[in-house]
């Protein structure tokens, strides 16, 4: 698919369904290039073969495609266009199915890509020093 034909349907994907910024679209499509590229470098029976991404594959290439370019402010960016938890990246792809710009498997489901992660825990807390980054001990403990 062409980008004129990617951006023409992004433009009338957000007209239906305002939550998301038109960038989170392509953002969500980058990740799951993303995704299917580290797969494949840790899949190698799979390496010539088109690739099928499950919900929390593609939750965990679009977390380390957030953080690998946007770093400290992923959590700022993400929110920015809309995305605030993992469903929402869900309910992106369906849109982009439902557009046959993405397809899926029999067994997929908008549900794959419930409570995969929290957002502040998987784009702020790789960032915070690593003392803020330990639990902290109960009253109990300390005595």
């Amino acid at each position: 698919m062409s980008d004129l034909d990617f951006n023409a349907i992004v433009s009338l994907l957000v007209k239906e369904d305002s939550r998301f910024d038109r960038l989170a679209y392509g953002f969500v499509r980058d990740g799951l290039e993303h995704a299917v590229k580290e797969l494949k470098k840790t899949d190698s029976s799979r390496a010539k073969m088109s690739r099928h991404v499950t919900g929390r594959e593609l939750s965990e290439g679009i977390r380390e495609y957030a953080l690998e370019q946007f770093g400290p402010m992923a959590l700022t960016v993400l929110n920015s266009w809309g995305l605030k938890c993992t469903m929402d990246f869900g309910d992106i792809v369906y849109n982009l199915i439902d557009y046959n710009v993405f397809s899926k498997n029999e067994g997929d489901r908008r549900e794959d890509f419930a409570d995969i992660y929290d957002f502040k825990d998987a784009f702020v807390r790789p960032f915070l020093a690593k003392a803020q980054r330990l639990p902290r001990p109960s009253f109990a403990e300390v005595e």
